[in-house]
């Protein structure tokens, strides 16, 4: 059997292994970055930042800026490392590859990654798409008994932006794709300017506050109370936690301080209030920082909106949560709070949270890999030497697809069953990209519809 190497080529991270190891422990994470520390002049490449002992003033030097992979040369030098008959146990000149890109990612940078694939790297085949495609072919959505939903919307929290991606059968709906400017390097960065303003100066310790983010902040299910009580009681409440300050010299990681530990007098202490719920509190409320755009909720009733009106209720009882961002505590209770009172009073609302979100996607690849389906979207090294990105435009349908041939008349599910999509007889044209989409009718789909005939749809 051909081995497969997956690549979920994140921002921040990427995840990746074969489908010839073992599934359990096969997934690997690495950063997604060139790092250098301030106090030292080696230069740690990916996963080279385990040899690291000092993560003082880091300086970051990433590949993704905005969300798009823009620099090459510090990607490669990942790749170079990744793609080696060493490290990964496949030869890429007789693997083929599984990678994700951005969404909406633009034509030039989409030659540029068919370029590397074949012409640097040399790998037979590959099959490239957004980390939200592949979460059909996963276990996001099961549940004991019933079968996978044919409508899902996907939010997809990352680290530059956050996605909220709705599909019918597996098929991306464009013209109803949002995005909020909030991921967590924003939520990182303003961490590090909240901190820095009141106690220590943190503007160069980006790899320590996100550690801090990571363990302390939360989503508050009542922003305002909570605020009012971090006033009243400063450091006195029972939100403030204390986190100790690493001390590389002697070896010693940051940590949180337990109750009724003692005190030492060499322990630097950062306290974290009201910090720990009002930077999330930014996914909900971009106001908050002068971003004009709406929060999760409402971009998320927006989509819906936007999608054929039979179809509405579906979507809203098939919401999934994917992206580190989505890790905080109370996300998930937050979000099921405001979408209810943004539905409408006939559709129930449910959120499919995964127990590992930034492994979701590469989860649900896994399985992708072992469809006839795979196989079928590969563009082999023989088709991209007669055409060049021209194969890839012609088998990768991304958001500059147009017609309704963009979507064929009979698939395959992501747990490899045949389903009938509609064709496209009312299509849109969406403001965001331009390009026409497509409205297939899906039948038997889990969840309840809105429709003008009063009836709902009821599960296969």
């Amino acid at each position: 059997m051909k081995t497969t190497i997956i690549v979920d080529n994140g921002a921040s991270t990427i995840k990746y292994g074969t489908t010839q190891a073992k599934e359990e422990g096969n997934i690997k994470t690495i950063p997604n970055a060139v790092i250098r520390p301030k106090g030292d002049k080696t230069t740690y490449v990916g996963h080279e930042i385990l040899q690291c002992r000092d993560f003082s003033s880091l300086h970051y030097r990433l590949p993704f800026e905005k969300g798009y992979l823009v620099d090459w040369d510090a990607e490669k030098a990942i790749w170079d490392t990744l793609f080696t008959t060493n490290f990964l146990g496949a030869d890429p000149t007789t693997s083929s590859l599984l990678i994700t890109e951005p969404y909406f990612n633009l034509p030039n940078l989409q030659e540029v990654y068919d370029q590397f694939i074949f012409e640097e790297y040399e790998f037979q085949s590959y099959y490239r798409c957004t980390p939200a495609s592949l979460v059909p072919y996963g276990n996001l959505f099961d549940e004991p008994g019933m079968p996978s939903p044919e409508c899902m919307l996907i939010v997809d929290a990352g680290f530059s932006f956050t996605h909220v991606v709705p599909m019918i059968n597996g098929a991306i709906i464009w013209n109803a794709v949002k995005r909020i400017d909030v991921g967590g390097k924003l939520l990182t960065n303003h961490l590090k300017e909240l901190v820095s303003f009141r106690q220590w100066n943190m503007m160069d310790e980006t790899h320590l506050i996100n550690d801090v983010k990571e363990r302390c902040c939360y989503v508050s299910q009542n922003f305002k109370q909570e605020l009012e009580l971090c006033q009243e009681k400063p450091r006195k409440n029972p939100i403030v936690q204390e986190y100790i300050l690493p001390d590389y010299s002697a070896n010693r990681p940051g940590r949180l301080r337990k109750p009724e530990e003692p005190l030492h007098e060499s322990w630097q202490i950062l306290f974290m209030e009201n910090e720990r719920f009002s930077v999330p509190e930014i996914l909900f409320r971009p106001d908050d920082i002068g971003l004009e755009q709406s929060g999760i909720a409402p971009t998320i009733a927006h989509s819906i909106s936007l999608l054929p009106e039979d179809l509405q209720g579906m979507f809203w009882s098939n919401i999934g949560l994917i992206g580190g961002t989505t890790k905080f505590p109370g996300f998930r209770e937050r979000l099921l709070s405001e979408l209810r009172t943004l539905a409408p009073v006939e559709c129930g609302v449910d959120i499919f949270q995964s127990q590992e979100p930034i492994l979701e996607a590469y989860k649900a690849a896994q399985i992708f890999c072992r469809t006839p389906q795979f196989t079928h979207s590969l563009v082999t090294r023989a088709e991209y030497l007669e055409s060049g990105s021209n194969a890839c435009r012609r088998k990768f349908k991304d958001w500059r697809s147009t017609g309704t041939s963009s979507l064929p008349t009979q698939t395959t599910d992501g747990k490899g069953k045949e389903s009938v999509r509609g064709k496209n007889t009312n299509a849109s044209k969406s403001k965001d990209n331009g390009e026409d989409s497509d409205e297939p009718v899906a039948k038997k789909a889990r969840g309840r519809v809105k429709s003008t005939a009063g009836s709902s749809a009821r599960r296969k």
